[in-house]
Protein backbone atom coordinates (compact mmCIF):
# COMPACT_ATOMS: atom_id res chain seq x y z
CA UNK A 1 0.00 0.00 0.00
CA UNK A 2 1.35 3.42 -0.98
CA UNK A 3 1.47 5.68 2.12
CA UNK A 4 3.27 8.59 0.47
CA UNK A 5 1.34 11.69 1.69
CA UNK A 6 1.70 13.29 -1.73
CA UNK A 7 -0.37 10.51 -3.24
CA UNK A 8 -3.26 10.60 -0.79
CA UNK A 9 -6.70 10.90 -2.29
CA UNK A 10 -8.19 14.38 -2.22
CA UNK A 11 -11.45 14.94 -0.37
CA UNK A 12 -14.35 17.09 -1.55
CA UNK A 13 -13.58 19.58 1.23
CA UNK A 14 -9.98 19.92 0.01
CA UNK A 15 -11.17 20.45 -3.55
CA UNK A 16 -13.62 23.13 -2.40
CA UNK A 17 -10.90 24.93 -0.42
CA UNK A 18 -8.58 24.96 -3.43
CA UNK A 19 -11.43 26.07 -5.71
CA UNK A 20 -12.10 29.00 -3.37
CA UNK A 21 -8.41 29.93 -3.46
CA UNK A 22 -8.44 29.89 -7.26
CA UNK A 23 -11.64 31.96 -7.40
CA UNK A 24 -10.23 34.46 -4.88
CA UNK A 25 -7.03 34.76 -6.95
CA UNK A 26 -9.17 35.44 -10.01
CA UNK A 27 -11.15 38.08 -8.15
CA UNK A 28 -7.87 39.72 -7.09
CA UNK A 29 -6.77 39.85 -10.73
CA UNK A 30 -3.96 37.32 -10.34
CA UNK A 31 -5.49 34.91 -12.89
CA UNK A 32 -7.21 35.49 -16.21
CA UNK A 33 -10.68 34.13 -16.86
CA UNK A 34 -9.23 31.35 -19.02
CA UNK A 35 -6.79 30.38 -16.26
CA UNK A 36 -9.58 30.32 -13.69
CA UNK A 37 -11.71 28.04 -15.86
CA UNK A 38 -8.78 25.74 -16.59
CA UNK A 39 -7.69 25.50 -12.96
CA UNK A 40 -11.22 24.95 -11.66
CA UNK A 41 -11.65 22.13 -14.16
CA UNK A 42 -8.40 20.59 -12.96
CA UNK A 43 -9.41 21.10 -9.30
CA UNK A 44 -12.61 19.12 -9.68
CA UNK A 45 -10.86 16.47 -11.80
CA UNK A 46 -8.01 16.03 -9.29
CA UNK A 47 -7.84 12.68 -7.56
CA UNK A 48 -4.77 13.20 -5.38
CA UNK A 49 -3.66 15.98 -3.04
CA UNK A 50 -0.41 16.59 -4.90
CA UNK A 51 -2.46 17.48 -7.99
CA UNK A 52 -4.25 20.13 -5.93
CA UNK A 53 -1.08 21.70 -4.56
CA UNK A 54 0.26 22.16 -8.09
CA UNK A 55 -2.74 24.36 -8.91
CA UNK A 56 -1.97 26.92 -6.20
CA UNK A 57 1.83 26.73 -6.09
CA UNK A 58 2.21 30.07 -7.91
CA UNK A 59 -0.45 31.85 -5.83
CA UNK A 60 0.23 33.71 -2.55
CA UNK A 61 -1.03 32.27 0.71
CA UNK A 62 -4.43 33.65 1.67
CA UNK A 63 -4.35 36.46 4.19
CA UNK A 64 -5.32 35.49 7.72
CA UNK A 65 -8.84 36.48 8.70
CA UNK A 66 -9.13 40.01 9.95
CA UNK A 67 -9.30 40.52 13.67
CA UNK A 68 -12.78 40.92 15.00
CA UNK A 69 -13.60 44.59 15.20
CA UNK A 70 -16.12 46.09 17.50
CA UNK A 71 -16.55 47.06 21.08
CA UNK A 72 -15.32 44.40 23.53
CA UNK A 73 -17.83 42.95 25.95
CA UNK A 74 -16.43 44.54 29.17
CA UNK A 75 -16.58 47.97 27.57
CA UNK A 76 -20.17 47.37 26.39
CA UNK A 77 -21.16 46.35 29.92
CA UNK A 78 -19.45 49.44 31.34
CA UNK A 79 -21.28 51.66 28.83
CA UNK A 80 -24.62 50.04 29.70
CA UNK A 81 -24.06 50.61 33.42
CA UNK A 82 -23.08 54.23 32.78
CA UNK A 83 -26.23 54.74 30.68
CA UNK A 84 -28.49 53.25 33.37
CA UNK A 85 -26.89 55.28 36.17
CA UNK A 86 -26.99 58.46 34.08
CA UNK A 87 -30.67 57.92 33.30
CA UNK A 88 -31.43 57.32 36.98
CA UNK A 89 -29.58 60.50 37.96
CA UNK A 90 -31.44 62.63 35.42
CA UNK A 91 -34.80 61.12 36.42
CA UNK A 92 -33.99 61.83 40.08
CA UNK A 93 -33.12 65.43 39.20
CA UNK A 94 -36.38 65.88 37.23
CA UNK A 95 -38.41 64.39 40.09
CA UNK A 96 -36.61 66.51 42.69
CA UNK A 97 -36.79 70.18 43.46
CA UNK A 98 -33.18 71.23 42.83
CA UNK A 99 -32.78 74.44 40.84
CA UNK A 100 -29.38 73.58 39.37
CA UNK A 101 -28.49 70.51 37.31
CA UNK A 102 -26.54 68.65 40.00
CA UNK A 103 -26.20 65.37 37.98
CA UNK A 104 -23.55 67.10 35.85
CA UNK A 105 -20.86 66.24 38.42
CA UNK A 106 -21.48 62.47 38.63
CA UNK A 107 -22.16 62.36 34.86
CA UNK A 108 -18.75 63.92 34.26
CA UNK A 109 -17.04 61.24 36.35
CA UNK A 110 -19.05 58.47 34.73
CA UNK A 111 -18.10 59.71 31.26
CA UNK A 112 -14.47 60.05 32.31
CA UNK A 113 -14.44 56.47 33.61
CA UNK A 114 -15.84 55.24 30.30
CA UNK A 115 -13.26 57.17 28.26
CA UNK A 116 -10.44 55.91 30.51
CA UNK A 117 -11.68 52.31 30.17
CA UNK A 118 -11.78 52.60 26.38
CA UNK A 119 -8.32 54.18 26.26
CA UNK A 120 -6.75 51.56 28.52
CA UNK A 121 -8.38 48.79 26.51
CA UNK A 122 -7.23 50.21 23.17
CA UNK A 123 -3.63 50.60 24.32
CA UNK A 124 -3.60 47.15 25.95
CA UNK A 125 -4.71 45.55 22.69
CA UNK A 126 -2.05 47.50 20.77
CA UNK A 127 0.62 46.36 23.24
CA UNK A 128 1.46 49.88 24.41
CA UNK A 129 1.14 51.58 27.76
CA UNK A 130 -2.04 53.58 28.33
CA UNK A 131 -0.12 56.13 30.37
CA UNK A 132 3.00 57.39 28.56
CA UNK A 133 5.25 57.59 31.67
Amino acid sequence: MDTNPARLRASDAERERIAQLVERAGADGRLTLAEIEERLGRVYAARYTDELTELTADLPEPAPPAARRGVPRPLRVHAAVVAVVATALVVRWVAGSAQFFWPVVPLFWLALSLVAHARIRRFAVAGRRAVPY
